[in-house]
């Protein structure tokens, strides 16, 4: 697995790259991310918008959360919060 970092201080972009996949699924294998302040904020706002969550949150460890929701073409966005 190779990651890359793009941005200017803060991190903007990452992309990976898993050499050992043949066929790319954009549904699973890609995702946008975006960093939020407060992930319980974040969750309320989309379900308050009568959107669902895809999977998640996840807490890997006591600084990290994050969650998924899927685009109306099935691509996971990540919305995560470190802390």
């Amino acid at each position: 697995m190779e990651i890359a970092f793009l941005g200017d201080g803060e991190t903007k972009l990452e992309i990976k790259c898993d050499k050992s996949q043949t066929k790319i699924d954009i549904g699973a294998d890609v995702a946008a991310g975006f960093s939020v302040d407060s992930l319980e904020n974040k969750i309320n706002f989309i379900k308050s918008k009568g959107l669902s969550i895809h999977s998640g949150p996840f807490h890997p460890n006591p600084h990290t959360g994050f969650f998924y929701v899927l685009d109306p073409d099935g691509l996971r966005v990540q919305f995560i919060q470190i802390s």
